[in-house]
């Protein structure tokens, strides 16, 4: 079984000043606007999306998704899973480059011991689809249980 997702990017102009839109069919973006200034100047996320804050948002959300049934295949349900992703770039002398990308994990889950929760989400950072589709990056995991 194949499923495919599809998005579209607009982008009218040259790399620094030019400015584009991205737009998903299930509308979850609408024509949202990107740009040089969105992707490499601002972090205040007043001038737009950029494509890393698209890959730490779809990695976070696959990666919880991902340990949410490890958990439950294991016998456990969670209250909270809060994953951060945080994808960074660094400019090197062949242009920009994603060179890591950390998962802030937040977890309460009942009943379980530290050790188990560790080994879980470790397992789930290395099998969760977009894990794999990013492999060529450095993944880094920090792990925190409330108990």
């Amino acid at each position: 079984m194949v499923i495919n997702r599809k998005s579209t990017a607009i982008w009218k102009g040259n790399g620094t000043a030019g400015k584009g839109s991205l737009s998903t069919t299930s509308g979850a973006l609408e024509a949202t606007p990107y740009s040089f200034k969105a992707r490499f100047e601002s972090e205040d996320g007043k001038a737009g999306t950029n494509p890393e804050e698209l890959i730490a948002v779809a990695h976070a959300g696959c990666y919880s998704m991902a340990l949410s049934f490890a958990l439950d295949e294991a016998g456990y349900t969670p209250k909270v899973l809060n994953t951060e992703a945080t994808v960074s770039v660094d400019k090197k002398a062949s242009g920009f480059e994603i060179t890591g990308i950390l998962l802030d994990l937040m977890g309460e889950v009942p009943g379980i011991s530290e050790e188990e929760f560790t080994k879980l989400a470790t397992d789930a950072k290395e099998n969760c689809p977009v894990s794999k589709a990013l492999a060529a990056v450095k993944i880094t995991l920090k792990v925190t249980l409330k108990k």
